[in-house]
């Protein structure tokens, strides 16, 4: 069963776009090459994400170990932390399967307020609760 795979890169001295621009095409054909099935590419305001379709791990792991591959994923704006590898669509593509409605947590309800016990020296929470004054001013 064919599996996706997701390439995020973010925004670091340069433009990740400008970096989809220089290395996309050579990427896109390498993965064709290499057995890809499907791709498509995620432009957003933090960098990009390239979804690739591969039939397999093997085929996905030979793309990786690509000398174009590598030497394009080395060169990331951000090559500390702004590169993202892992299986699955992208982060905003949304599920792979509808997901179906979840219970609620406890009751699903708000609390409602708890009682107040007005006098002279103002409110209490409880009855019997330690009381504080109100410090009004006149």
């Amino acid at each position: 069963m064919p599996e996706w795979y997701s390439i995020e890169v973010l925004d670091g001295n340069s433009s990740a776009a400008l970096w989809a621009d220089v290395h996309g095409d050579a990427l896109v054909e390498s993965a064709l090459t290499a057995g890809a099935k499907d791709w498509s590419w995620h432009r957003h305001s933090w960098g990009v994400v390239l979804e690739v379709e591969f039939e397999d791990t093997s085929c996905w792991e030979a793309w990786r170990e690509l000398p174009g591959t590598r030497a394009a994923l080395e060169s990331v704006p951000d090559p500390l932390s702004g590169l993202i590898v892992y299986r699955g669509r992208g982060g905003s593509s949304g599920a792979a399967k509808p997901l179906r409605p979840r219970p609620l947590a406890g009751s699903g309800s708000a609390a409602l307020p708890l009682p107040w016990d007005w006098d002279q020296e103002g409110p209490a929470v409880l009855p019997g609760a330690p009381r504080r004054a109100l410090a009004l001013q006149h």
